[in-house]
């Protein structure tokens, strides 16, 4: 530990020191094979202003998942509103959204937290293929006049972004929005779509995402909030 900031230091066939800070993995520093103890401390105590800022920047993040699975009675987003999660004895696996604030989970038996995340995971997909394949289509209704044509679009396992556009024009955006406000949805399929024009961030890039969807830079800092 130095000036007070925990870290991990992982060595490997590399040249040079880098420091990684994550909200889930904590800081750690990865160092070339025979790096001195010192050297590395003085590096960390260096870097310990910008560590600091870092860590206390995550406080502000709001985790969408909990990593070590769900039990009986906890609370997780889905469209945005929190829900209470039940679990009840049953022949067979299943998962229902009992009314609005419920999702009831029958099981065998195991209840392994790990195992209902599987569960709930594979749930969140298949609502998330219908849900946003629909907020597809209406975006590329309600933006008509813009000519957008994408190549193709699916709803995929992206943890370290929200979505994406390929050169050839395949759009992906994130299941994990079905966790989400609708309105989050809409930007990232708004932000994909202009890339279909600029596949860049130019100034022009931004110029048409303003005018496609006025007040983007409100809800992409509010989605910068969410974690996974």
């Amino acid at each position: 530990m130095i000036s007070g900031i925990e870290y991990r230091v992982m060595y490997s066939r590399r040249r040079t020191l880098s420091i990684h800070v994550s909200p889930y993995e904590g800081v750690i520093v990865r160092a070339p094979y025979e790096t001195s103890l010192k050297t590395i401390e003085r590096f960390v105590n260096h870097k310990a202003e910008w560590i600091a800022v870092c860590l206390n920047s995550f406080k502000k993040l709001v985790p969408i998942d909990n990593r070590n699975g769900y039990s009986d009675g906890d609370q997780l987003l889905l469209f945005g509103e929190p829900h209470l999660l039940k679990l009840i004895p049953s022949k067979h696996y299943s998962v229902r959204l009992k009314n609005e604030k419920t999702i009831e989970i029958g099981h065998t038996g195991n209840n392994d937290p790990l195992l209902i995340r599987a569960i709930l995971e594979k749930w969140f997909r298949i609502i998330a293929v219908n849900e946003l394949t629909l907020k597809f289509s209406d975006a590329l209704d309600k933006y008509r006049k813009f000519g957008f044509s994408p190549t193709g679009f699916s709803v995929s396992t992206m943890k370290k972004r929200w979505g994406s556009c390929s050169a050839r024009g395949k759009i992906a955006i994130s299941y994990d929005l079905i966790r989400l406000k609708g309105i989050y949805a809409d930007y990232v399929i708004a932000h994909e779509l202009c890339h279909l024009v600029h596949h860049n961030h130019s100034e022009n890039y931004y110029q048409l995402l303003t005018e496609v969807y006025p007040g983007w830079k409100n809800v992409r800092q509010e989605l910068r909030k969410f974690i996974r």
